[in-house]
């Protein structure tokens, strides 16, 4: 597994990281084994967060069957890189989401939560979980000196917001924010797209993405691109999948031409970008995750890498 820095934060990570929302629907010791084939294969960074526990209908649920699960794999915590993320109200016992909540006193109620679900007594980095549009800094700003100074949290970073919203958030915090997730993946290319179809007849006139991709590039951020294998559509994950023909015809043919997978060349398609996108893989079986963390031995030649981009269903200019 090849590596790479997170941010400008020192961690040299695994360029695919897992992303363990789902494993609360997993008995504890399917969960071990995932972890462990993760593991086995290359991958060292870990992601969750605290309303994670759909299946189980209870906050910190994945967080808690991830903590076992890494102790029972025989993990080095020294080793490994476990993430997560605050900031939504949700309660499952009353109707879900509530809103969001920067304050410092739910942020740090929450990760110490975090802390005992994980079994360890810090994170190597914790993430705003989208945007509270109420937010003061001086309330987030509180949160993360506090959980810097003891010792809970070791870097910080974003998830789902542009450039302007890190620029405010940035401007009173003392700790540089490393990393944003963003969806993203063959079939979620806003980004690549909103470059691409700049200043043409057909541009939709909509970018939503803000200038995120060079922005990230520019500042030195990590993009965490999460769901990378959804399709964005109600038919759900395209590899494998019949409403997708052109597109799984070409990950068929650029497996063969690099003995590889359908999974891993769509990892593979992720990391071939110069920004350094880190993939967040989110599968819970063993044999997929193998496969897709494989994609990072891919160097997809640049004629290939537009091949896949176009069979997706997007358009050059």
């Amino acid at each position: 597994m090849k590596t790479q820095e997170i941010g400008q934060s020192g961690m040299i990570a695994s360029r695919v990281a897992l992303g363990v929302m789902r494993i609360d629907a997993l008995d504890q010791d399917a969960a071990t084994r995932t972890i462990a084939a993760a593991a086995e294969s290359g991958i060292d960074y870990f992601d969750t967060a605290d309303i994670y526990g759909f299946h189980a209908h209870a906050l910190h649920a994945s967080s808690r069957r991830f903590g076992k699960a890494w102790k029972d794999a025989g993990l080095d915590r020294d080793k490994i890189f476990i993430q997560t993320k605050f900031g939504i109200d949700y309660r499952f016992d009353d109707g879900g989401a509530h809103g969001y909540d920067f304050t410092a006193r739910h942020l740090l109620d929450a990760l110490d939560a975090e802390l005992e679900a994980l079994q360890t007594d810090y994170v190597d980095a914790v993430l705003l979980h989208r945007i509270d549009t109420l937010f003061e800094l001086d309330e987030v700003a509180e949160a993360f000196d506090k959980l810097e100074a003891s010792g809970k949290v070791r870097h910080f970073g974003v998830s789902n917001m542009g450039p302007w919203q890190i620029e405010l958030l940035q401007s009173g915090l003392k700790q540089k924010l490393e990393i944003n997730q963003l969806q993203f993946g063959l079939m979620h290319t806003q980004m690549l797209d909103a470059e691409i179809h700049f200043n043409v007849d057909d541009d939709p006139g909509a970018d939503r993405t803000g200038g995120i991709l060079p922005y990230s590039r520019l500042k030195h951020m990590t993009i965490q691109a999460w769901c990378p294998f959804q399709s964005g559509t109600e038919y759900g994950p395209f590899v494998g999948n019949e409403h997708f023909p052109e597109l799984n015809a070409e990950l068929d043919r650029l497996a063969a031409k690099y003995d590889s997978t359908p999974n891993g060349i769509a990892v593979s398609w992720i990391l071939r970008h110069p920004a350094g996108i880190q993939p967040l893989i989110g599968s819970m079986r063993p044999e997929r995750i193998r496969q897709m963390a494989a994609g990072a031995d891919v160097e997809l030649e640049r004629r290939d890498w537009w091949s896949l981009y176009q069979a997706a269903g997007n358009k050059l200019v």
